[in-house]
């Protein structure tokens, strides 16, 4: 059963650490362990968690700072997390340097594509004007648009599929792609939302939140299987 470290979700309003359960939910549904972290940048906790977690999930969050790809921010731009910042850059290039499996969903995607040189839309109903529903209302187990996938490609190996409906709760989407990674999906309107780092064995992020739809989602429930079945392999 392989122990997946999770990325605690923070609210700088209450000081606390929080976490949605269908994200430990889903990784529980298809064998592995979660783990929910503390929100740390030091090192020699981090350096703990990599050595006992065979992979890591980063969740959503708060906006990724501007200033980490060189970008002045927005009057629309919401809040970040430093903290968290330092903690997943580390976490995220260790697991690069050990080829362990990270799947990271909505922030968690547009965080590894900063990580690695990328930049953001910091807000897309205001630099990116399109019909496309990116920003759904509750309940979020249920479809707000469709991505086509890239042939070829890992994302299009686990699902089967050409085309799938996702999910959308974001307001900021990555612009610029990082060199490191490759894109898998993309919407109806032309943003990415998937992307895979070649040559690892489980780097991928995705637009879309699996964790509110693997109940009612085939694709979101392939996408966690295959997410749990990198590390299985290992």
């Amino acid at each position: 059963m392989p122990v997946i470290g999770i990325i605690p979700l923070y609210d700088d309003e209450r000081d606390s650490y929080w976490m949605f359960p269908g994200y430990m939910k889903m990784l529980e549904a298809q064998g592995a362990i979660p783990l929910m972290l503390p929100l740390t940048s030091a090192k020699n906790e981090l350096d703990y968690f990599i050595h006992i977690c065979d992979g890591f999930l980063l969740s959503g969050g708060q906006d990724v700072s501007p200033e980490l790809y060189h970008a002045k921010r927005s009057e629309t731009c919401g809040i970040s997390c430093q903290e968290r910042e330092r903690m997943e850059e580390y976490i995220l290039k260790e697991c690069v340097s050990r080829d362990k499996s990270v799947l990271g969903i909505c922030r968690g995607i547009q965080f590894m594509n900063v990580c690695f040189g990328g930049t953001l839309y910091q807000d897309l109903p205001t630099e990116y004007k399109s019909g496309t529903r990116h920003h759904m209302t509750s309940p979020y187990n249920r479809v707000a648009h469709y991505v086509d996938i890239k042939a070829g490609t890992m994302l299009h190996d686990i699902m089967g599929a050409d085309r799938i409906g996702v999910n959308s709760y974001h307001h900021q989407a990555i612009r610029d792609l990082s060199f490191r990674f490759e894109k898998m999906a993309v919407s109806e309107d032309g943003l990415i939302e998937a992307i895979y780092m070649p040559h690892k064995k489980f780097m991928v992020g995705v637009q879309w939140h699996p964790e509110f739809f693997y109940e009612d989602d085939v694709y979101s429930r392939k996408l966690v299987k295959a997410f749990v079945e990198s590390m299985q392999r290992a």
